[in-house]
């Protein structure tokens, strides 16, 4: 079908390239220098591009319509305390990250989870309830600034159009789908990275970040903060998880003992106590940090 939008996207997509060179120069301090670098080559695969056009149609004409449709209304109330919650940690993630806080759309049931969806000049936050009913104040906190990490470094768009891809494939023409899900899988595993730092910058919190990480990974219900704890003290080694590490050529994230590892560098390291306003001497540097991340969350 055809992908063609009823705006100037060609335009659009060199204002928003502009915005994106910017960023690239100066960057989140905290991002991940593999990310930075990975993004910079989508913009020259042709599939994604086409992926990025027809994403940017389905969601100004119909998908941020559907979420605003099923999101919880003020007459739920079972639904409402939780939401209350997860405005208040929506405001403490926002600060700590100085990133506007977006559009909250609070969703009795969902599968989309945690996430940050549409356009990096109207980015939207979709929350679960149920899932964010299972986190505590702090957990929440770090999920959600897991999220506006992806808002702060221009990810909104390519995070977007991934999870359409994968949710909404009769939308694309055929011969791109299967192509800009793997490029853009391969770079969604190191934004990954870079959002799991924003989290912990968000929450102050290594503990309760890395249990968010395991409880929004396993998607776990009632049970989760005993898992959540023994899975921490007892963690798979991060080079061997999960018993075969290019299963992860095909998922849009590295594997949870891979991201624990990676985060507990970031917590080591100069810049992250230089930022927490403690004293970076000793510290792990983070060219140090990268190329450690790098070697331990790639799949070859």
């Amino acid at each position: 079908m055809s992908v063609g939008v009823d705006f100037d996207f060609a335009r659009w997509l060199a204002a928003r390239r502009g915005a994106m060179e910017q960023q690239a120069r100066e960057g989140a301090a905290y991002a991940y220098g593999g990310e930075r670098a990975f993004r910079r080559t989508l913009q020259m695969a042709r599939p994604v591009t086409i992926a990025l056009e027809a994403t940017t149609r389905l969601w100004r004409d119909s998908a941020r319509t559907e979420l605003l449709e099923k999101s919880a209304k003020p007459t739920d109330d079972r639904y409402q305390k939780v939401l209350g919650r997860v405005h208040e940690a929506a405001k403490m993630a926002s600060a700590n990250l100085r990133v506007r806080m977006p559009i909250i759309f609070g969703m009795p049931e969902t599968a989309v989870g945690i996430r940050a969806l549409g356009t990096d000049d109207s980015p939207h936050l979709v929350v679960d309830l149920a899932l964010a009913a299972q986190l505590d104040d702090k957990e929440l906190v770090a999920a959600i600034g897991h999220e506006l990490g992806h808002i702060q470094n221009f990810h909104i768009f390519y995070a977007t159009a991934l999870y359409y891809l994968s949710h909404s494939a009769a939308f694309f023409v055929r011969w791109i789908i299967q192509p800009a899900i793997m490029t853009l899988q391969a770079w969604g595993r190191r934004a990954e990275v870079t959002c799991d730092r924003a989290a912990l910058l968000a929450s102050r919190d290594l503990d309760k970040t890395l249990t968010q990480i395991v409880k929004t990974s396993a998607g776990i219900g009632a049970g989760a903060a005993f898992d959540a704890a023994d899975y921490l003290k007892n963690p798979p080694d991060a080079k061997k998880a999960f018993g075969g590490k290019y299963r992860e050529l095909f998922q849009s994230h590295p594997n949870t003992a891979k991201r624990i590892a990676a985060l507990r560098l970031f917590a080591d390291s100069a810049l992250y106590a230089s930022l927490c306003g403690q004293d970076p001497t000793g510290k792990i540097s983070m060219p140090d940090v990268d190329k450690q991340v790098g070697e331990m969350i790639s799949v070859f």
